[in-house]
């Protein structure tokens, strides 16, 4: 079933990129969803549409959530569920930036079993199916060795460095940053990058897909008190995102300071 699954999430996004290079990122029309939530763009909509008629269309059965889709109690009664972000990274797109991405996991009792990263301005498609290792444009990837915190290069905000956030002062990393989580979580799987970090509560759309991805590449992934992600719970989101080589991932979540989770 992941095999297959995988399969549809590719042609999915193949034709999510499709529409959504139809616009123009500084000219498509965009507003501001409500209470902060951020902008949302017609491409998003577009996006998010087709997906939910050619998924759902598909695997009727699975329950929905996406960032673009008014969520509902119902997901929690399906076995399995897609879990969508259309674009991730909207303000990368609306600046005409490149380092947007379709967003596409399958979770089945709150582990991911299928999923796709796709960034249609990179040429780069991350995949994953469960038990059958990770990929970027079709070529196996796996996740850096990195053992020191020292030196590591980790994708993060800069916010995160402040030291409230850390046991002691907080680590010398080697910072980077990319607008969509999305991506960070990929670059890491695909050891361009040691880790990535967030510890912001933080959506499941923007974290399910690269979850699998950094799994599969061989990465260890959790929440910022160092618990496993689960997903498609009724409230979706995560305590925060520490993900890396598992010597570095476990050095990271023993720096951080503890704090209470959701």
């Amino acid at each position: 079933m992941p095999a297959r699954d995988l399969q549809l999430l590719l042609d999915a996004a193949q034709e999510a990129g499709r529409i959504a290079m139809r616009f123009t990122g500084p000219k498509a029309e965009t507003w501001h969803k409500p209470d902060g939530a951020g902008p949302v763009t017609e491409a998003d909509l577009a996006v998010n549409n087709m997906l939910e008629a050619t998924l759902r269309g598909e695997r009727p059965d699975y329950g929905w959530l996406s960032e673009e889709s008014s969520d509902g109690p119902e997901r929690q009664d399906a076995e399995r569920a897609f879990i969508i972000d259309p674009i991730d990274g909207t303000r990368s797109f609306i600046d005409g930036s490149s380092t947007w991405a379709h967003s596409l996991a399958i979770a089945e009792h709150g582990q991911v079993t299928a999923a796709v990263v796709y960034l249609p301005m990179r040429d780069k498609i991350y995949a994953a199916a469960l038990g059958s290792g990770a990929t970027m444009n079709g070529v196996p990837i796996t996740a850096t060795d990195q053992e020191k915190m020292t030196d590591a290069s980790v994708l993060a905000a800069r916010p995160v460095m402040h030291s409230d956030f850390w046991r002691d002062k907080a680590p010398a990393f080697n910072l980077g940053y990319r607008p969509s989580l999305a991506y960070r979580l990929a670059l890491v799987a695909q050891g361009r990058f040691d880790a990535m970090l967030t510890l912001r509560p933080t959506w499941e759309w923007d974290i399910a897909a690269g979850d699998l991805i950094l799994r599969e590449a061989g990465a260890a992934v959790s929440d910022r008190m160092a618990q496993p992600l689960v997903f498609n719970k009724p409230d979706p989101r995560l305590n925060g995102v520490v993900a890396g080589g598992a010597p570095l991932h476990r050095r990271i979540c023993d720096a951080l300071a503890p704090v209470d989770p959701l």
